[in-house]
């Protein structure tokens, strides 16, 4: 049986990191529950004092099919190379300098809304085609691909 996946970032800035995946992925914030047309009134309903609401937040895939990503505040920072990383898939189909300056577009993008570049990754066939890593604004690494 095949299980639902959730991806969960820990961060400093839960809204912003949100923000920035729902850019990366054309993901969308998350809903407020039912019966609520914002988050500010959910939250004044459930009684989370205004400190406390970037605590939380999540994006999901806006067709249904993508993993949902929920982000939660933590006190500490990043300390070391994430053990797990994503793969943006942003040039599928394409090969050789088509798939590196796809890869390209896409890194100028995701700089323009925070993100780092950390390397390039030249092709190397047969095996490998070429990716860009970068880091989100928190520092989680990420590759173009």
């Amino acid at each position: 049986m095949a299980r639902e996946v959730q991806i969960t970032f820990d961060c400093a800035d839960p809204a912003a990191l949100a923000a920035f995946w729902a850019e990366a992925l054309g993901y969308r914030l998350q809903d407020p529950p039912a019966g609520f047309e914002s988050w500010d009134q959910a939250l004044d309903a459930f009684g989370v004092p205004p400190e406390k609401r970037n605590d939380r937040s999540a994006v999901i895939d806006p067709e249904g099919s993508g993993p949902r990503l929920f982000f939660q505040r933590v006190p500490e920072g990043k300390q070391v190379k994430n053990r797990l990383h994503l793969d943006v898939r942003s040039a599928p189909g394409l090969e050789g300098e088509a798939r590196m300056a796809a890869l390209e577009v896409a890194a100028e993008r995701l700089v323009s809304h925070g993100a780092a570049r950390l390397r390039r990754q030249e092709p190397a066939p047969p095996l490998e085609a070429g990716y860009i890593v970068m880091a989100d604004p928190e520092g989680n690494e990420f590759c173009l691909d």
